[in-house]
């Protein structure tokens, strides 16, 4: 069955896959995946990703992060996608929001490409907001 929102599906996978402890999650792959999953791994939200490459589509591969505790927990604590397919939301470059005052990361994608907030004010741009990670 195909996918509508590509994004979605893969917030929804690794919220999934941290919840029963996974240490990998795959999906199929897209540009923008590969640029939020970049974003992860930059911001240290997991561990890092692959893209293995196979004939009908590409396949992206995302390995989880937990804590070094005795009962280890999922570093992101909560993952909430913004714009949707029904309902896009975009952003000023003064109003871009902080998530959880800063703790969290914005993920956005602008005309200079997919970015974090905190990059976006830097640049000085705005466009949709994708998703809110924390």
């Amino acid at each position: 069955m195909p996918v509508t929102d590509t994004i979605a599906d893969m917030l929804t996978r690794i919220r999934n896959a941290g919840l029963v402890k996974r240490s990998t999650v795959a999906m199929p792959s897209t540009k923008i995946l590969v640029a939020i999953a970049k974003i992860l791994k930059e911001e240290g939200f997991i561990k890092g990703y692959k893209v293995i490459s196979a004939t009908p589509q590409d396949t992206l591969t995302i390995t989880l992060k937990y804590t070094k505790e005795r009962h280890p927990k999922f570093v992101i604590s909560g993952i909430q996608r913004v714009s949707k397919p029904g309902r896009r939301v975009y952003t000023r470059k003064s109003e871009i929001p902080w998530v959880r005052s800063g703790l969290g990361v914005t993920i956005m994608t602008t005309p200079q490409g997919v970015m974090t907030g905190r990059k976006a004010r830097r640049l000085g741009v705005g466009g949709e907001i994708l998703c809110y990670v924390w």
